[in-house]
């Protein structure tokens, strides 16, 4: 049975997505570390190119933070190349696991101990790792009570009114956590809800009609596009 825990609107938001979807089964990965670089290469390319740069790194086992941390920059990029960006995004991968061994011998038991705040500010000053990066590890690799707010977020929130134009991640990050309990699995499925809304129905073109929140909308459109 799903939660039905949380107040208006949000609530009524949840309740409606998991009654369309159910569960979502997200972050698909098998350790922390396969969490952590998924959400490096996510950036600015589809999950489905994350997927195949996954597989070439398990390919040439290296999936591991030592693989990469031996590595060169040119065999990280050519590892990675499906999920675009591959030169910029072997940086980053290195920048991290080089923190990883500088600050915490290579142990990612050592880095979660940090508390959440002190997590966060660490996982920001790796070059690369921005708000949204550093969220989705701390909520699915580190399992802290975190909401994650994406582009896809801050688009419906804004459709429907709820969120300015003109908000900021944090500002996003506030109302969607105001009404909700601090708990990692309500984050983890909302999360993965309004990921899947923004991909069939809350798009750029929006099809409101057949959209599981079109109660919401004023005349059953969007207020913003």
């Amino acid at each position: 049975m799903y939660p039905t825990f949380m107040t208006s609107p949000l609530k009524e938001v949840y309740d409606l997505l998991y009654r369309a979807w159910g569960p979502q089964h997200w972050w698909p990965g098998r350790t922390r570390f396969e969490v952590i670089v998924g959400a490096i290469l996510t950036q600015n390319t589809a999950w489905t190119n994350v997927e195949k740069a996954i597989r070439v790194m398990k390919a040439n086992r290296a999936l591991v933070p030592i693989a990469i941390y031996k590595a060169g920059d040119k065999d990280v990029a050519s590892w990675i190349r499906p999920a675009g960006y591959f030169n910029v995004k072997a940086r980053r991968l290195k920048a991290f696991v080089e923190m990883l061994y500088t600050d915490f011998n290579g142990d990612l038991n050592h880095l979660f101990r940090l508390e959440t705040e002190a997590l966060r500010d660490k996982l920001l000053s790796v070059n690369g790792i921005g708000p949204e990066t550093a969220d989705s590890i701390l909520l699915y690799a580190a399992k802290r009570p975190v909401f994650v707010v994406d582009a896809y977020t801050m688009r419906f929130m804004s459709r429907h009114g709820w969120l300015s134009l003109k908000a900021s991640y944090d500002d996003a990050v506030r109302l969607m956590t105001a009404s909700l309990p601090k708990d990692v699995d309500v984050y983890n499925e909302y999360h993965a809800l309004i990921v899947n809304l923004g991909k069939e129905y809350c798009r750029p073109t929006p099809r409101c009609e057949e959209c599981p929140l079109k109660p919401f909308l004023p005349s059953g459109r969007p207020i913003l596009c």
